[in-house]
């Protein structure tokens, strides 16, 4: 990865105005923020800058409020959740550019924190306009880019601050940056990679671009039973992707010529019905799966093989579950193998980086997120990321 500048670049910017793009679209309920996760990882940087006495302008988008003022998309409804979080006040500012934020600047002292109005609220955002992002920029000294999540939109706040000011990662983007270099721009080898999740679809441009780079492609949930299709097997009611089975086929074969091997369970957990251990469950070989019944998770005795393939393996990427891991027993395969990748990191043999929303729910759910080496809460960024493709938030910080 070419090289960017984070806060240990920074000089002396006692004073100095910090414009820090965050994350803060934050789950509510009842006008009250249900998770801070997104919070505490914007702390490092935020106390990182404080300390080194900069006035910190936080910048965020909430929602989609597609260039309106909509009042439940305000920011100011996270000011109380960051405060806690921070154990600061925070003063919260109406507007991202012009004379308030000038006024809002000259009320703060070196070290205090203000979060501008949602950055979405304003059309020019999302296109990018380069004259929000002269106006935005006017008030501040300095650029910090601590919000992966959306570094794969180019938008004012996200690309367009980055050409205007000098420009520096967060400790955040600092950390994911490192992270994903080690998971697949620089890796050590052999690497595997897990893709599930329900379609192939959804997936296609990062399973195109993983059989290039990976030496294991482990295919799971039910995206896998499109693979098996095409590979000639009867998957009776299961969730597949019928129309897909040529791509599938010509997935196979261009990992078949770049030397990555693809794993897909050989024996499977199935029933006639999507329901919590329901009296049709049964394991069998892919080969016996009846016309009225679905595959709902890989086998044990696959599981027990992907297991088998890790320890032979030095770096992980994962996205996606092995199957329907929302519902016992089918999260057994997820559980198992999540459990193995998890005891090989401990032991220092693994590096293992996931990311994407059910990825985290699953590996929340077998209880070892905090044993991966890093865990990406990045949807979309991240998934952009596997798909091989340029961030413009990232690619503005490169030097």
């Amino acid at each position: 990865m070419s090289s960017f500048k984070t806060l240990d670049d920074l000089g002396d910017v006692t004073g100095k105005v910090a414009l820090v793009r965050v994350d803060l679209n934050l789950p509510m309920k009842d006008g009250s923020v249900t998770d801070d996760t997104r919070i505490r990882a914007a702390v490092p940087t935020i106390v990182d800058l404080t300390e080194k006495g900069a006035k910190v302008l936080l910048l965020a988008h909430f929602g989609r409020p597609k260039g309106e003022r909509v009042s439940t998309m305000s920011l100011s409804m996270v000011v109380g959740a960051v405060e806690k979080v921070l154990g600061k006040e925070v003063m919260f500012v109406p507007e991202i550019a012009g004379p308030v934020v000038e006024q809002s600047v000259g009320i703060l002292r070196a070290g205090d924190v203000a979060i501008l109005e949602n950055t979405r609220f304003w059309k020019g955002e999302e296109k990018n306009d380069p004259e929000l992002a002269k106006a935005i920029a006017a008030n501040a000294d300095f650029y910090v880019n601590d919000a992966f999540s959306a570094a794969h939109r180019a938008h004012a706040t996200t690309e367009g601050l980055a050409k205007l000011l000098p420009a520096y990662a967060g400790r955040s983007m600092e950390t994911e940056l490192t992270a994903l270099d080690k998971a697949l721009g620089n890796p050590v080898k052999p690497v595997a990679a897990v893709v599930g999740g329900a379609k192939v679809s959804s997936k296609l441009d990062v399973l195109k671009h993983l059989v290039t780079q990976v030496d294991h492609l482990i295919i799971g949930g039910g995206m896998a039973n499109t693979f098996l299709a095409a590979k000639g097997v009867d998957v009776g009611k299961s969730l597949c992707e019928h129309d897909l089975t040529g791509t599938a086929n010509e997935i196979l074969a261009a990992a078949d010529s770049s030397g990555c091997t693809v794993h897909l369970p050989y024996d499977v957990v199935v029933s006639k019905e999507f329901a919590a251990n329901p009296p049709s469950l049964r394991t069998c070989n892919v080969h016996e799966v009846a016309a009225d019944e679905m595959i709902l998770d890989a086998g044990p005795a696959a599981t027990e093989a992907l297991g088998d393939v890790l320890k032979t393996c030095r770096t992980l990427v994962w996205n996606g579950p092995l199957g329907a891991f929302e519902m016992v027993p089918f999260d057994a395969a997820t559980v198992a193998l999540a459990k193995t990748a998890a005891a090989l990191t401990i032991e220092g043999t693994l590096v293992s980086v996931a990311g994407g929303g059910d990825t985290v729910a699953a590996l929340n759910h077998a209880g070892v997120a905090k044993d991966f080496s890093y865990i990406s809460t990045a949807g979309g960024a991240f998934l952009e990321w596997m798909e091989g493709k340029e961030l413009p938030g990232v690619a503005a910080l490169l030097v």
